[in-house]
């Protein structure tokens, strides 16, 4: 049985996963244990227990299993990309991150990356940019069990740590579609929210405010983010009232409150979707 941390196995979270050809390119695909036919990061059903997803590797041979990231789980998972030499050797930049994560870490299946867990929560689906992806909900990765030496067997709390990274990797950029609307900051809360509602991208702030997530693939941290950034546009940055307002939107839930280290989860969500402590007369 692959030897991965036990706090995974706990979870009913595990596919299997086969290299497939898409479009000329090689992809690996999550397979179902139970069907041998294809799974999806948004589909439950499709997945199954640890014991089962080894047990079915007999059965399907497939090239490996895999853990699904979910919103009810409090793992995050950091996949570096080509960061590891044939000779064992990790790159200095990688190396450097993997040492400040300090968590569970494991080589991929090509052996020329790294996968690293840790508990922490991301105010959206994931991120990612040259070589190194974040993802908290909506992705699987692939598992190994082939534990990198130097780093911890377990699964460590690290919130500070991927708040850090992200800022210094993952600077909040405004929207677009936000920027070409004028901000009322002097507008009571109600009339603020009727003008956004009613501005040129009100559509998309409309869904949000009711607590649609259709644009989202019904990922509400995804959809929290995208809210929150909208909040903050419209409000200067004002933190405090970002906060009041998004409590009196649809996409409310207990989740807002859950504190994990220093902070809430609405509190870094809005951290990192651009909100400014400062006012703006």
């Amino acid at each position: 049985m692959i030897r991965v941390p036990s706090e995974l196995t706990q979870h009913k979270q595990w596919v299997l996963w086969r290299r497939v050809q898409v479009n000329g390119r090689t992809t690996k695909m999550p397979i179902s244990a139970w069907s041998g036919r294809a799974a999806a990061c948004h589909k439950p059903q499709t997945w199954t227990t640890f014991q089962h997803v080894c047990a079915a590797l007999k059965r399907f041979r497939p090239d490996g299993i895999g853990f699904v990231f979910t919103d009810a789980d409090p793992f995050c998972g950091i996949d570096l990309d080509k960061c590891r030499e044939r000779n064992g050797r990790i790159k200095e930049e990688s190396f450097e991150l993997i040492h400040r994560m300090g968590s569970y870490t494991e080589i991929s299946p090509s052996g020329d990356g790294v996968h690293i867990i840790i508990r922490a929560e991301l105010a959206s689906a994931g991120r990612r940019m040259d070589g190194l992806e974040v993802y908290a909900s909506g992705r699987y990765f692939t598992m190994t069990g082939r534990h990198l030496a130097g780093t911890p067997k377990n699964i460590e709390e690290r919130q500070n740590e991927l708040d850090t990274l992200l800022k210094e990797r993952f600077p909040p950029e405004p929207d677009r579609a936000e920027l070409s609307v004028t901000p009322a900051l002097a507008l009571p809360d109600a009339a603020l929210i009727e003008k956004a509602l009613n501005a040129r991208s009100g559509s998309r702030f409309r869904k949000l405010w009711y607590g649609d997530t259709s644009d989202y693939d019904g990922d509400h941290s995804r959809a929290d983010a995208a809210l929150c950034r909208m909040l903050s546009f419209w409000t200067g940055g004002d933190r405090e009232r970002v906060d009041r307002l998004f409590r009196m939107s649809g996409l409310m839930r207990e989740k807002w409150d859950r504190r994990t280290g220093r902070d809430t989860y609405g509190a870094r969500t809005i951290q990192m979707s651009g909100g400014r402590q400062d006012r703006v007369a």
